[in-house]
């Protein structure tokens, strides 16, 4: 087999450029089949017809010189390639790689006559790596898929007319067209009315999903219906599907710890198992009287070949890189293998509630002004609220365009936070925000506003309160179901903080299961709850969230997933795993996926170690042959990689 460079970064998708960059030229052909298995098959049918003659009495025309070159022949196809790489690795200070093991092993038995031998291992080690390469393509497609989503145009507005450019000239503010069928180029906020997209590309949901004017649209989801127009919000090189590509291009560049102990093994064990084989040749010259040296030079071909660790350096990474490839499918971007890995330990999840759990689409449900107050301040509050991106933030600016009220530019804003805002309109000092806000200010709120279960909104103006909003989200449709999964997967608890008030915090929590809920809390306050449950070193702690205020959790935790839909760019790059679908329940499956990748590769490590250890005591005995080699070490090899191909079909 060969190196682990086939699933090395540079292999991962070694024909394309940056993510954001078009491509400079076209992919290379793939090669034929005649290309890829013709010299195989050259051998293959001189190395049978080789045996053939043997078994019929070696006639006089397949005796001496014309035996061993047709050996020989049958060698090279297969054989050179293997010693040009060994000697290419001299020359670079890698002495002990495989291509040195089967150069030696096969060499050695052509000078101790066993012609047919030496053939057939360097035969089916070919043949082991054609599969492998085959395997590694296979798992690599996934990526190479995503690939095929990046637009090579866009149709942009300018000067009065559509004008057709490459996606990397066009500039934020613009206005792009998108026709049915066509892939959406660039990120943008659609103008259009509504549209509905495939967007399984990005998240893996092959149920189309429709757009109202003012949502946001993603690079890579494909118009459907009909014409629609978009705002670009986003470069190119920023856009979401270059921000998939980079995170899966990268993620073989963070090994899993069984991973990097397999490779580490590998450098050490191979020179170990060549000095043995030295040893079995030559010692027992000095322990035995009717030592024969090619017996014992035989025995130490076959445990050369037998000792050969292409099982474990390619099936290994070769599953690792399959589950990345599989999480990817399904819209679960891991930044690396060792949270694939890390993924199986989690005993405690902790989540955010808002944009999480819920849809984080709210609306206001009443408006109450204060006995007393006669200013318009539901304008106010839409003028401090206009230039947020919070949710809750766009519900109210919505709700007062709905009633009418017109929306005043803020002369002053200060977000404070996990309370609220504050800042001045129209010359009037105006608080928008939480009961801690108003606490802090000295304003007394109405106990009305206190007996409500759902958000409640503060708004206070010239240090008067003014009146409430009360605000209601709703839970996402597979909140229970992922709650329900993650308890039958082994999660010890299931804790929930929010910054939301308590009441809501509690009542979600109850009807979702949620072992444990903290509500009021401030983005400080939810580090303070994750560093206490780290002071438990029997836990691993996955933190689920979507908002700027997250990220520092997600930095803490020993897994940061991040909803990466409605999450914003902070949480994505901060966090260690990002849900491009935003469904809870893609928390349980990253966790399957986890489990089912490292159940494979530990199969695959008792079958390679157990399989090894057999024949290269009987190799050692003088029982096994080096047919038997061939099988611990390619078959075996075979084998591994056959069963890592199967998290790929997940």
């Amino acid at each position: 087999m060969t190196n682990t460079n086939h699933l090395d970064d540079k292999a991962c998708c070694s024909t394309d450029q940056h993510p954001g960059k078009p491509k400079k030229e076209e992919e290379k052909t793939s090669p034929t089949f005649l290309q890829t298995w013709g010299s195989g098959m050259v051998s293959f049918v001189m190395l049978l017809a080789g045996i053939a003659a043997d078994q019929l009495g070696q006639p006089a025309i397949f005796q001496g010189w014309i035996r061993i070159g047709w050996y020989v022949l049958a060698y090279l196809p297969v054989g050179w390639p293997v010693l040009v790489k060994g000697w290419k690795s001299i020359l670079k200070g890698d002495v002990f790689t495989e291509f040195f093991l089967m150069g030696i092993a096969t060499l050695g038995a052509f000078a101790i006559g066993e012609y047919p031998e030496a053939v057939a291992v360097m035969l089916f080690y070919a043949i082991g790596e054609l599969f492998q390469d085959a395997a590694v393509n296979r798992a690599k497609r996934n990526i190479k898929a995503l690939l095929d989503i990046r637009p090579d145009s866009a149709s942009v507005y300018r000067g009065g007319q559509t004008v057709s450019v490459h996606p990397e000239e066009v500039q934020i503010g613009e206005t792009i067209q998108v026709k049915p069928g066509e892939k959406v180029p660039l990120d943008g906020e659609m103008i259009s009315e509504k549209g509905s997209f495939n967007t399984s590309a990005l998240t893996g949901e092959s149920k189309p999903a429709t757009y109202n004017k003012g949502e946001n649209v993603l690079a890579g989801m494909v118009n459907l219906d009909r014409l629609i127009e978009l705002k670009v919000i986003r470069r190119f090189n920023e856009s979401s599907i270059a921000r998939i590509l980079e995170l899966v291009q990268n993620a073989t560049s963070r090994k899993a710890k069984t991973e990097q102990f397999i490779r580490k093994f590998a450098r050490v064990y191979t020179p170990i198992v060549t000095f043995l084989a030295i040893g079995l040749a030559f010692l027992p010259y000095f322990f035995l009287e009717d030592y024969m040296f090619e017996a014992w030079l035989y025995r130490a071909l076959i445990f050369l070949v037998i000792s050969c660790p292409c099982a474990l350096v390619v099936s290994i990474p070769l599953g690792y890189f399959g589950g990345i490839g599989a999480a990817s499918r399904k819209g679960i971007l891991f930044k690396g293998s060792n949270f694939l890995d890390l993924m199986t330990s989690v005993t405690t999840v902790v989540m955010d509630k808002t944009g999480t759990l819920t849809k984080g689409v709210f609306e206001v449900q009443k408006a109450v002004t204060m006995e007393g107050i006669t200013l318009d301040w539901l304008s106010l509050t839409a003028a401090m609220e206009s230039k947020s991106t919070h949710p809750i933030a766009k519900a109210i600016t919505e709700y007062a365009k709905k009633q009418g009220r017109e929306i005043s530019e803020p002369e002053q804003q200060e977000e404070i936070a996990g309370h609220g805002l504050k800042g001045i309109v129209n010359g009037k000092h105006v608080l928008v925000g939480n009961q801690k806000l108003l606490d802090k200010e000295g304003i007394v709120t109405h106990t009305d506003a206190a007996r409500e279960v759902n958000t409640v909104i503060h708004v206070a103006v010239d240090q008067k309160y003014a009146g409430y909003l009360v605000i209601a989200d709703e839970l996402k449709e597979d909140a229970v179901q992922s709650i329900n999964e993650l308890h039958k997967l082994g999660v010890r608890e299931l804790i929930m903080l929010s910054g939301d008030k308590n009441a809501v915090t509690q009542q979600v929590a109850k009807s979702l299961g949620i072992d444990k809920a903290f509500g009021d809390l401030l983005p400080e306050q939810k580090v303070e709850k994750v560093e206490e449950l780290k002071k438990d070193a029997s836990r691993v702690i996955a933190f689920v969230g979507d908002g700027i205020n997250d990220a520092p959790v997600l930095a803490l935790a020993d897994v940061g997933i991040a909803m990466g839909g409605l999450g914003s760019d902070a949480a994505i790059e901060t966090a260690d795993v990002v849900i491009q679908t935003d469904q809870p329940s893609k928390i349980a499956t990253a966790i399957q996926l986890g489990k089912q990748t490292k159940r494979i590769v530990w199969q695959n490590i008792s079958l390679a170690f157990g399989v090894k250890v057999i024949v290269l005591a009987l190799g050692a005995g003088g029982i096994a042959t080096m047919w038997e080699a061939v099988f611990a070490d390619v078959g075996v090899a075979l084998l591994a990689i056959l069963n890592a191909v199967r998290i790929q079909r997940s």
